[in-house]
């Protein structure tokens, strides 16, 4: 029901840092034994058994208003589960290591789940409904037509649905099937140190070493995040396998004809739109990825490249730390110089504790923006280390959050965007941030190391996901056979590689286990594509706010606004473009390339 998502460096970032900011989580509840939480928990309890005893087995017989009663009943238990949830899940995330916070977080998931199983009734009984019947409730209540998209939503998967008992089952079993595996997961990931020339490091720590100068040291974490990767593979197969297998069975009983139907429901996008980019993006590869570390080759004085050369800063790029204060004023300028309103919009997420920054003990790797519920606002988690790449994801999570907050005027159950979707102001904001700073470039030099890193992170959000997209449908193709291998997991991993990076790269013993720290294949499988869907969408809406800037922002704001109200045909239709046009993602590649075309004529 709810929505989702080093050891040198302090909360409060080091001198070079500054001070970074942490959660203040009061708003979602004081603490953890807090009466309002006691409250809102029982009840929640109170409320689900409330909703079947009065709903179950008589959705048929309501008229519009009682229809309409029914929803907002069932929107106001999808709000207080998911402020539940969300505060369990943020505590936790912020220390993932530690007991009480994930023996917190694993008891509210496991009362929640209990209080709402009599609820799955709801959408089987509503997908029962005739159409002619559904159609009439709509068409006479203005206030329940504002849900057609909900209803929508739950009739997509009507053909895939099992009975009310298997559906229950299914239910209560989530806290020990995927869920479960989810949280060893993020236990181990959490836990594992990386000894790196004698320095115990964490994970992010280490993966950020791979952006310094010093090659040797580039080197140094591929070699430390290989050898921990491999002495804790068979923990991440066994997670793996099983994951793979859990769908592979829930999507057998339920009919799905691929292992990626149920994202591309969850997506609202149609499977030929999908494969229409993935298509054009593998085609691209030549193009884009194999030409440009061809090029980097070159830049960095080297015949081949290694894995460790992939996100190597340029000899002519600064080495220097970006402070917060910094990094908050490069983006919060991009965004104010589009429109001041954008700026508003972000400024209380650096102001009112909704931003956690510091790289800490335990924490959960990489960033995120979560919605929490539309009744508080979002919360945006960062692992800052002072990095041009950690100014970028700032102003993608802060992009998020701009959204979640413009969406919540949706409601509830209306304000959840679809991943292909939910990319487009995160990317957006990025592409502002990138552009301001490429606008006020001094150099050659410096242009030409805005416009490398601007080309890499594209390549790593689009060319990078399409490849692990394939390594996912290649992975879960093969479980379908039987169980696989460590050494067989390795195999699909780099078959992916070497097509998705081009023939400069050798790949360095150890390497063929990096699919095991990649978050996106265990929490949200397939979840990558929206990567690429969005920053495609973003490349071909900035295009399109270049030739005409009057009145882009209005429509632009309206598009965030509608949450996951409209379609993306719907939400993009305003500014003449359509996704399901296959030539509509070739526009997108082209900016890319027309930027690797750029740093070719620098050559010259």
């Amino acid at each position: 029901m709810t929505r989702s998502p080093v050891f040198d460096a302090n909360a409060n970032g080091g001198e070079a840092l500054g001070d970074l900011p942490e959660w203040d989580l009061t708003d979602l509840y004081p603490a953890p034994d807090a009466q309002e939480l006691t409250r809102d928990m029982d009840w929640l309890e109170q409320a689900c058994a409330g909703f079947a005893s009065d709903y179950e087995g008589k959705l048929g017989t309501l008229d519009a208003a009682a229809m309409l009663e029914a929803v907002q009943r069932y929107e106001r238990i999808d709000i207080i589960a998911g402020r539940i949830m969300s505060f369990a899940g943020l505590r936790y995330y912020q220390i993932t290591t530690d007991a009480e916070r994930a023996k917190f977080y694993s008891d509210c998931q496991d009362r929640i789940t209990g209080f709402t199983t009599p609820l799955v009734f709801w959408s089987l009984e509503v997908n029962r409904l005739d159409d002619d019947h559904l159609t009439g409730l709509l068409a006479a209540n203005a206030d329940l037509a504002r849900y057609r998209p909900v209803f929508d939503r739950m009739r997509a998967l009507k053909p895939y649905q099992l009975s009310d008992e298997l559906e229950k089952f299914l239910h209560d079993m989530s806290v020990v099937g995927p869920s479960a595996w989810n949280k060893l997961f993020d236990e181990t990931i959490a836990g594992l140190t990386f000894d790196v020339d004698g320095e115990e490091l964490g994970i992010e720590a280490t993966l950020n070493l791979m952006q310094e100068q010093d090659r040797s040291k580039r080197e140094a974490a591929v070699r430390a995040l290989a050898e921990v990767f491999g002495a804790n593979l068979k923990t991440f197969a066994r997670v793996h396998n099983t994951l793979a297998k859990d769908k592979e069975v829930e999507d057998r009983w339920r009919g799905m004809p691929t292992p990626q139907t149920g994202r591309h429901l969850a997506n609202h996008v149609e499977p030929e739109v999908v494969e229409a980019l993935r298509n054009a993006v593998v085609a691209a590869y030549p193009h884009l990825s194999h030409r440009y570390y061809t090029l980097k080759a070159g830049w960095l004085g080297l015949d081949r490249m290694q894995v460790w050369d992939r996100n190597a800063p340029l000899p002519m790029e600064s080495d220097r730390t970006i402070g917060w204060d910094e990094a908050w004023s490069t983006v919060m300028e991009a965004y104010a110089a589009f429109d001041p309103a954008l700026a508003d919009l972000a400024q209380p997420f650096f102001d009112k504790g909704w931003i956690d920054a510091g790289v800490k003990p335990g924490k959960a790797p990489g960033a995120f923006a979560h919605p929490t519920v539309t009744e508080v606002h979002p919360y945006v988690m960062l692992n800052y280390l002072g990095k041009p790449r950690d100014v970028m994801t700032l102003a993608h999570e802060l992009g998020h959050g701009v959204h979640q907050v413009l969406a919540a005027g949706q409601g509830e159950l209306l304000s959840s965007t679809p991943l292909t979707l939910a990319e487009t102001a995160s990317v957006f904001g990025e592409m502002l941030t990138f552009r301001k700073l490429l606008d006020g470039a001094e150099s050659p030099e410096e242009r030409k190391v805005l416009l490398a890193g601007k080309v890499e992170d594209m390549i790593n959000t689009v060319v990078r996901q399409i490849a692990f997209y394939d390594f996912e449908c290649k992975l879960h193709d093969a479980r379908r056979a039987g169980e696989l291998t460590p050494d067989d997991i390795n195999a699909l991993w780099m078959s992916v590689q070497a097509e998705s990076l081009g023939p400069i790269f050798d790949f360095a013993e150890g390497y063929e286990t990096f699919w095991a720290y990649i978050p996106h294949f265990v929490h949200s499988p397939f979840y990558v594509y929206a990567y690429a869907f969005g920053d495609g969408l973003v490349n071909a809406l900035y295009a399109a706010y270049e030739v005409a800037p009057e009145g882009f922002q209005e429509k632009y704001f309206d598009m965030l606004k509608a949450g996951g109200s409209k379609h993306h045909k719907e939400l993009l239709a305003p500014f003449g473009l359509d996704a399901s046009d296959p030539a509509f993602w070739d526009k997108g590649l082209g900016m890319i390339e027309g930027f690797i075309d750029e740093l070719e004529a620098m050559e010259g």
